[in-house]
């Protein structure tokens, strides 16, 4: 049997990092996924997901991302019961997070869209950062001057 979800979506509110009894740690947050079809005419749409981290994912979640932060998830699917005050049975289904990772630049150093800002002079271990380097020239803008012309023989090299 297979039970295994893969989302990318944004958080839709900050993580709030909770402990158990036994001192485990425990987030659950919902994140938000756009669909990826729009009808002629409308909006597009998002579906909502409840994800629960556990241990050191959990801590990771709460650590480095908040409201609006684009983050992965890789995880399975898992329903439970549960009784509301007024004695109503309720089934709540959610992803049970194994891996989450960053998708996008860190909120510090791009915009909501991605784009990339100017890299800082150090990184946020104290390392000096490397320039961007620099986009290599297109063909089309090279001159007929910059080929080599190469002969038209049978004798290939290969």
């Amino acid at each position: 049997m297979l039970n295994r979800v893969v989302l990318m979506g944004r958080l839709v509110a900050d993580p709030e990092l909770k402990t158990t009894n036994t001192g485990i740690s425990v987030t659950s947050f919902r994140i938000a996924v756009d669909r990826s079809y729009v009808k002629a005419g409308a909006e597009r749409q998002a579906d909502f997901f409840d994800v629960v981290a556990w241990r050191s994912s959990a801590e990771f979640v709460c650590r480095n991302f908040s409201k609006g932060s684009l983050i992965a998830v890789d995880g399975q699917l898992q329903s439970r019961q549960y009784q509301t005050k007024d004695g109503q049975n309720r089934t709540a289904i959610e992803v049970v997070a194994d891996n989450i990772s960053f998708t996008g630049e860190r909120r510090e150093s791009a915009s909501a869209y991605g784009s990339y800002a100017q890299p800082s002079r150090n990184n946020d271990y104290g390392s000096q950062v490397a320039p961007a380097p620099q986009q290599p020239a297109a063909y089309s803008a090279g001159a007929p001057d910059d080929f080599q012309v190469m002969p038209l023989d049978d004798d290939l090299p290969f």
